[in-house]
């Protein structure tokens, strides 16, 4: 547990790269087309939890894992943002399954540590495409629906993207009050 504050406070932190295709405004939303660098990822799925339960149960199990409860005892420093896919039913509402990524950083995405908790999986991700829209705050599940649903309200006749998945991502550790950056992104189809 020291090791996952002492590396969220004073650790390293990459961003997970990304490059911007195009930005967009349309009723008041701002978004961003870009293409996400894939690699490997720590992963953890909670299911049959409402989606902040589950993150309140994901979260730390990643936070561990990076802060050095793995097979070699490295605390590996923090990539942002950390998303977690979300599962929405016909409604709007989201189903109570949500799945937390975390991109391995570059110095150890070649032979990242093995996971001392094995509900983490490391699993290689492709390269994604997506549209995001920014918000602050400290996030709960009705805000990450209320902006899915400006962004795809936004993206109404300009863009495709799969409607049964989107993230919700953070970029901020939890003691920061202010200035906080979430976000929602929409995969391109």
């Amino acid at each position: 547990m020291l090791g996952m504050i002492r590396n969220s406070l004073f650790g390293s932190v990459e961003t997970w790269p990304w490059q911007v295709l195009s930005k967009g405004n349309k009723e008041e939303v701002s978004f961003e087309e870009r293409a996400c660098e894939g690699g490997k990822f720590a992963t953890v799925e909670v299911t049959d939890k409402p989606v902040d339960e589950a993150l309140r149960e994901a979260m730390p199990k990643v936070m561990k894992y990076v802060g050095g409860t793995n097979d070699k005892g490295i605390g590996m420093g923090m990539t942002v943002p950390i998303s977690f896919a979300v599962f929405p039913s016909e409604d709007g509402t989201l189903q109570k399954k949500l799945k937390v990524w975390f991109r391995i950083p570059n110095q150890f995405q070649s032979n990242p540590p093995a996971p001392g908790d094995e509900s983490i999986k490391i699993e290689e991700r492709e390269s994604i495409t997506v549209y995001s829209t920014q918000f602050g705050g400290y996030a709960k599940e009705a805000d990450y629906i209320a902006h899915a649903a400006q962004l795809r309200t936004a993206l109404e006749g300009v863009a495709t993207y799969r409607s049964d998945i989107y993230f919700c991502t953070g970029y901020d550790p939890p003691m920061k009050p202010y200035g906080r950056r979430n976000e929602v992104w929409l995969l391109k189809t």
